[in-house]
């Protein structure tokens, strides 16, 4: 199993509208082929990690560098996995608008309660720090 962490960002900023149409067209797809993951928006700038049967990691990661609707898309890692982080999601999203917690608008605070369970201190980090830069922005 692979799991494939990346960061892009999108060629406009997209609104809620938009956002929630990529979001339900990835979870049928990713679902459709064992894909899970997690997804966190800060502006216009996405960090995603996928995990799942390697050539269905694969080929996800290949059509989402395709798309046309963002560019600089970097692979910051990739590593096989024996164990799901994400099995029960077929992709867990937030963005500061759609998060409906207590502190909701704190991108900070809401990135540490979906990743609490994580036990990859790298991968921990990336999200940590991603949510440091862009509730700042």
């Amino acid at each position: 199993m692979q799991r494939i962490l990346y960061i892009s960002t999108a060629r406009e900023k997209l609104d809620a509208i938009e956002l929630d149409s990529i979001l339900k067209v990835s979870r049928r797809n990713n679902a459709a082929v064992g894909v899970t993951g997690l997804l966190v928006v800060g502006g216009r700038r996405f960090l995603q990690v996928l995990e799942g049967p390697d050539d269905q990691v694969a080929a996800v990661f290949d059509r989402i560098s395709r798309d046309d609707r963002h560019f600089a898309v970097v692979k910051l890692s990739k590593k096989t996995v024996e164990t799901r982080l994400f099995g029960e999601w077929a992709m867990g999203y937030r963005t500061v608008a759609s998060a409906a917690m207590p502190d909701e608008g704190n991108l900070s605070a809401i990135v540490e309660r979906l990743i609490a369970p994580i036990d990859d201190i790298v991968l921990r980090a990336e999200f940590t720090a991603f949510a440091a830069l862009h509730a700042a922005a």
